[in-house]
């Protein structure tokens, strides 16, 4: 009896250790979507791009060699838009180290169809902002990541959101709860619409802010579905060490 009770609990331990990553597949609206929702009261959530070497990472594996020894990636994900060298494109802090300022003024391309925003991982809890409440409030993050668009700002879709769209791509993102402590990341597996995109955060998700990552290079990595994305080489990489 003992020893069952004693393996009862080592299992309902890994068991609840597991859960504070879920990661499923969902449908909306006729899409199919691989959701990740991560519980950032618990769990050690880190952005990465460049190994002590300065080298850029690029690859889910990558990412996990270089974590110290005990230590593994049960999920990641590219976690905003980058230059063909891979630099980030907008404004990306590591472990408190600016690596890309801050940018503000509209640009061509998604990046810089404003509203954009910040996705900002601080002490137990994580946020998106949109990039010009970032640069007020500054908050305090450990890591960060600006990309764009916002797909919902305050519980609205953005405002240049057309329903009747014609782009339609592969695309991911995040959404944060109210108080922070829930991050949900999101990758659709058919091409989708933004607007259909920003309708899952808000209408199926309830996030009331949440940030576009990219399209076209979307890729995720979750160990609880057995999947680790192929594809192009990645900047920014969002994860969860365990």
């Amino acid at each position: 009896m003992r020893l069952w009770l004693g393996l009862f609990a080592v299992s309902a331990f890994w068991s609840s250790a597991a859960l504070a990553v879920e990661c499923r597949l969902q449908s909306f609206e006729g899409n199919r979507f691989t959701v990740c929702e991560v519980d950032t009261t618990q769990e050690d959530l880190r952005l990465f791009l460049r190994d002590d070497s300065g080298k850029v990472l690029g690859q889910f594996s990558d990412v996990e060699a270089q974590l110290p020894v005990g230590k593994t990636l049960p999920f990641a994900m590219n976690a905003g838009m980058y230059h063909p060298d891979r630099r980030p494109v907008g404004y990306y802090l590591e472990d408190g180290v600016e690596a890309q300022r801050l940018f503000t003024n509209a640009s061509p391309g998604n990046f810089g169809l404003l509203p954009n925003g910040v996705f900002c991982i601080g002490s137990a809890r994580a946020d998106v902002f949109e990039t010009l409440d970032f640069a007020e409030r500054k908050p305090d993050c450990r890591y960060a990541t600006q990309s764009g668009p916002m797909l919902v700002i305050d519980g609205a879709l953005h405002p240049r959101f057309l329903e009747n769209s014609t782009s339609r791509f592969i695309r991911n993102g995040v959404g944060t709860s109210g108080d922070g402590s829930l991050a949900v990341f999101v990758k659709s597996e058919n091409s989708v619409t933004f607007h259909e995109f920003g309708r899952f955060f808000r209408d199926e998700l309830k996030t009331p802010q949440a940030l576009y990552f990219d399209g076209k290079v979307s890729r995720v990595h979750a160990r609880q579905l057995n999947r680790s994305d192929p594809g192009f080489w990645l900047g920014p990489i969002v994860g969860v060490v365990e």
